[in-house]
C-alpha cells in the first residue's frame, strides 16, 4: 500500500477508535487539510498510488470517498469518511482498540475478584488512556504481576521469609529478570488505585517479600535483643540482624519507635542509642519477614508500652503506618504517630499536595486509627518527606 495512503488511513482508524471509545464526538473523516500532502503532489504516479489505496478501502466497505465537484475521479479526493472500522482495521492488518480491549478483558477476567483495581485499569483502557504507560496490549504483564503477588502471598502463609527476586522469577517464569520488569503493574495491584503515586521498585518488592540484596533489620537503643544464637545488648549506635534471627527482647524499653527513612534512623540512633528505648528502621515499606519480627517483639511487651511510628507525611508514609498499625494491633498494642502532625512541619518545607493524594492520606490515616490526624493533614493540604524535618 502507498505509504501516504497508509498513514492517512491509520489516522482515520485512530479517529474511529476514539469515536467508538466515546472520546470523539464528530464522525471520523479525513478532510482537505488532512489530505494536503496528497493534493499537493505533482506526480501522477504518486496521485494514482494514493487513490488506488483509497479505492481499495472503499471496495472493502471501509470508507466513502468524496471527489472534486465536476471532475469526478479525474480530480482529487476531497474527503474520506469512515464507514466500517473493523473493515479498515482488517485492510491495514491491525486490530481495533475495541478488539484489543476485548482480548485484554478476557485475559484478566479471572483476576477481577482478587484484584478489583483491574476494573479501573480496563476502564482507563476503554477510554484509550494508559495506566503507567501500559495499554491493553500489555495485559499479559498484568496477569504475570498478579501471579507474582499470589505466589508470594501463598508463600508468606507457610513461612515469613523474604526471597531473592531473581530466584522467584526463574521459578515462576523461567526468566530470572521477568519480575523486575513488572514493578509498575505490581505496584498498582498492591495499592488498589490507578492514580496512586508511583513508588520505587525497591518498596514494591519489599512489600511482598522480594529482594535483590537482602537487607538486615537495623535497631538502636539500650535494649537487650534475643536472637537465635546470641542474646546481647545492641551495639552503639545500632545493631543489624537478619529478621528471622530476632526472637524477642530480653529487656523492657520505655518505648518502641519505628522509623521509615534511613537518614532519620541513623540520626536518631546516634542521638538516642544510650536511652532505654527501641528504634527500628523499616527501610521504607517493611517486608513480611520484618513484620513478623515486629510482631514477635511487640507480643513480648506489656500493652501499655508506648509504640510510635515516625514516617513521611505523604501517601506512602501513611500507607506504611496503616500496615504497622495492623501489626501492632495484632500484638495487643496501639500505634501512635510521632512528629507527623502539620504543626510539626515548618511552612517553608511543605509541598502542596493534590486532592487525590490528600484523600488517600486520609484513608490510610483512618486505617491506622489516626482519623483526626488524617483530617488535619488533609486540611493543611501538603506533604513532606521525613528527612526535611531534621
Amino acid at each position: 500500500m502507498d505509504a501516504k495512503a497508509r498513514n492517512a488511513l491509520t489516522k482515520l482508524l485512530e479517529a474511529g477508535n476514539r469515536a467508538t471509545a466515546g472520546v470523539r464526538s464528530t464522525p471520523p473523516a479525513l478532510t482537505r487539510s488532512q489530505l494536503a500532502d496528497y493534493q499537493a503532489t505533482r506526480s501522477l504516479a504518486d496521485k494514482e498510488a494514493f487513490e488506488a489505496a483509497m479505492k481499495a478501502a472503499r471496495a472493502e466497505g471501509a470508507v466513502a470517498l468524496t471527489w472534486e465537484k465536476g471532475l469526478g475521479e479525474e480530480g482529487f479526493i476531497q474527503r474520506v469518511e469512515l464507514i466500517d472500522l473493523d473493515a479498515l482495521a482488517k485492510l491495514l492488518g491491525v486490530e481495533t482498540a475495541a478488539s484489543r480491549l476485548e482480548r485484554a478483558a478476557a485475559q484478566l477476567a479471572d483476576l477481577l475478584t482478587g484484584f478489583p483495581v483491574l476494573t479501573d485499569v480496563l476502564a482507563r483502557w476503554a477510554s484509550l488512556k494508559k495506566v503507567r504507560t501500559y495499554g491493553p496490549e500489555d495485559a499479559q504483564d498484568w496477569a504475570d504481576a498478579a501471579r507474582v503477588i499470589q505466589f508470594m502471598t501463598s508463600a508468606r502463609e507457610n513461612r515469613a521469609v523474604d526471597e531473592p527476586i531473581r530466584e522467584v522469577s526463574a521459578r515462576l517464569f523461567k526468566d530470572s529478570k521477568r519480575i523486575e520488569k513488572l514493578a509498575a503493574p505490581v505496584d498498582v495491584l498492591l495499592t488498589g488505585d490507578v492514580d496512586a503515586e508511583p513508588r520505587e521498585a525497591h518498596d514494591v518488592w519489599q512489600e511482598i517479600g522480594l529482594f535483590r540484596e537482602e537487607q538486615p533489620v537495623r535497631m538502636a537503643g539500650r535494649v537487650i535483643v534475643a536472637r537465635t544464637r546470641v542474646t546481647e545488648i545492641l551495639d552503639e549506635p545500632y545493631g543489624a540482624f537478619s529478621a528471622p534471627s530476632v526472637i524477642g527482647l530480653a529487656s523492657q524499653p520505655k518505648l518502641v519507635m519505628t522509623i521509615e527513612n534511613q537518614t532519620t534512623f541513623h540520626s536518631e540512633a546516634r542521638r538516642r542509642c544510650d536511652e532505654d528505648i527501641l528504634l527500628i528502621y523499616t527501610a521504607g515499606m517493611p517486608t513480611p519477614a520484618w513484620r513478623a519480627m515486629y510482631g514477635r517483639l511487640l507480643k513480648g511487651l506489656p500493652p501499655e508500652m508506648p509504640v510510635y511510628h515516625f514516617g513521611d507525611i505523604d501517601e506512602g508514609g501513611f500507607r506504611i503506618a496503616a500496615i504497622l498499625a495492623l501489626d501492632a494491633q495484632s500484638a495487643g498494642h496501639i500505634l501512635q504517630p510521632w512528629k507527623m502532625h502539620p504543626d510539626d512541619v515548618p511552612e517553608e518545607r511543605r509541598v502542596e499536595a493534590s486532592k487525590h493524594t490528600l484523600e488517600r492520606i486520609q484513608r490510610f490515616a483512618s486505617a491506622a486509627g489516626w482519623d483526626e490526624l488524617g483530617r488535619e493533614v488533609a486540611k493543611a493540604g501538603f506533604t513532606v518527606e521525613q528527612e526535611a524535618l531534621r
